[in-house]
């Protein structure tokens, strides 16, 4: 085990507030002043080496936690698991190098049919990787890695030099038509959960009718308003983050507690309906809820990524033709058996490599970069309030955007932060002060309403 010496300065607490009618959210203007980050701007004769230096001191000093990591069970088996260099963007061996000392590991479920057979398959879907997690921090890793329930676990286990494990569950559908998973997830050690992910589940529309105006739900089915009450019963945060935006809106004025976006961003940056407009990111803000930036790259600017990709497939299919590869859509490799599947993506970078080389000589555009990437949080932290924006990456689900393609690769956001005049506290705050504070929050409204009843 290794241990980290660190001074840290405290982070912020939950603190008693009314929580905001609907009717109050869409009262706020949406031009509405917020607070802005403090002075931490470099001194004019800090040299770049210096505030580098300065940079790693506060990334050192701060909690950073990573609200969302996708997982494969194929990873978390005694052959196979995260004390190895696998080739994931999130292992142990990456966390430590790049000083990320929490991550959310995602009990994620792609949406299926409304039956009792997709139900079933859905729920065991989850199971296994609620049992993944609990290996790696019982049997795997116990001496490195440990599962938080609460931000004092996090401050607790950070202090005593461990990395820091958290559960979250995207996509409620495993719940089937059972409410009393609720708290079985909550038990496994869920502390976020969403209500649904891209297509809707039994109990919440997602964000992607809007490609075809076909609501299930008109937001919330009655069995999703029973799981928001039974969340803020037991304490488990809702996650906002895929559901429509209808659905956000009826969970906000249903929930007693602040709600979290696990990663999305600024729909006013990137026009596409996995992100939240202005309206929502206030509702958001006066629930006293936080919104988790993504880092993926085709959500912080949909036209860079999606002009850069259109050059990059013709050189990609252009290599790939050459080495007679093929290649394979993402469903199409996960369903590969796991050793083929890591031949497959040594060799498709090797077709990314020699692609991206070529696309460069010839003037490719360029990576969408963790520049692109804090421009959101700029963004939201302007328009919302500081208190209300944190950071996600997304990865192994997608995420990664350059100088953040892996959980290695960490401090670059804290250094990016610090070049745009955030303060140590600030960045404190953006990197887990705020999320924390809503899982207290929440976790308070558990109590009283547990002593209600």
């Amino acid at each position: 085990m290794i241990i980290r010496n660190r001074s840290r300065i405290p982070l912020p607490r939950a603190l008693p507030r009314p929580m905001a009618t609907l009717a109050t959210i869409l009262a706020l203007p949406l031009a509405a002043a917020a607070c802005a980050p403090g002075d931490g701007a470099p001194p004019a004769d800090e040299t770049e080496e210096e505030l580098v230096a300065r940079a790693q001191g506060i990334h050192d000093r701060v909690i950073t936690l990573d609200t969302h990591d996708d997982i494969s069970t194929a990873n978390f088996t005694a052959e196979r698991n995260y004390t190895m260099d696998l080739p994931t963007q999130v292992t142990l061996p990456k966390m430590l190098a790049g000083g990320l000392d929490v991550a959310w590991f995602v009990v994620y479920t792609s949406q299926g049919l409304l039956n009792d057979e997709g139900y079933a398959t859905a729920y065991e879907n989850a199971v296994d990787k609620f049992d993944a997690i609990h290996r790696l921090v019982n049997e795997y890793a116990p001496e490195q890695i440990e599962l938080a329930l609460t931000s004092d676990d996090v401050r607790r286990i950070v202090d005593s030099g461990k990395m820091v494990a958290m559960i979250g569950v995207e996509n409620a559908y495993p719940l089937g038509t059972d409410i009393g998973r609720v708290e079985e997830f909550y038990n496994r050690g869920a502390r976020y959960m969403s209500l649904a992910h891209t297509g809707p589940s039994q109990l919440s529309d997602a964000h992607s009718g809007e490609q075809t105006g076909e609501w299930l739900h008109n937001g919330l089915s009655e069995m999703g308003r029973e799981a928001i009450a039974e969340m803020n019963r037991l304490g488990i945060m809702i996650d906002i983050s895929h559901p429509s935006k209808a659905s956000i809106m009826q969970t906000l004025e249903l929930s007693r507690a602040p709600v979290m976006a696990s990663h999305s961003s600024a729909r006013a940056l990137s026009d596409v309906s996995r992100n939240l407009d202005d309206e929502t990111l206030h509702a958001i803000a006066a629930n006293g809820g936080v919104v988790q930036a993504v880092a993926l790259g085709s959500f912080v600017s949909t036209d860079k990524a999606s002009a850069r990709r259109a050059v990059l497939a013709e050189f990609e299919a252009e290599v790939a033709a050459e080495m007679n590869f093929e290649i394979l859509g993402r469903g199409q490799m996960f369903r590969l058996p796991m050793d083929e599947r890591d031949v497959y993506r040594e060799t498709m970078a090797e077709v990314q490599r020699v692609a991206a080389e070529r696309a460069e000589a010839a003037g490719v555009p360029g990576r969408v970069n963790v520049a692109d990437f804090v421009d959101h949080i700029d963004y939201m932290v302007n328009l919302i309030g500081l208190e209300h924006v944190g950071i996600s990456s997304d990865f192994d689900g997608g995420g990664g955007v350059e100088r953040w393609d892996d959980a290695s690769e960490t401090f670059n956001v804290t250094l990016e932060l610090v070049r745009r005049g955030y303060t140590e506290e600030e960045i404190a705050m953006l990197w887990s002060g705020n999320l924390l504070r809503v899982l207290d929050e929440v976790q308070a409204i558990a109590q009283e309403i547990q002593s209600e009843g």
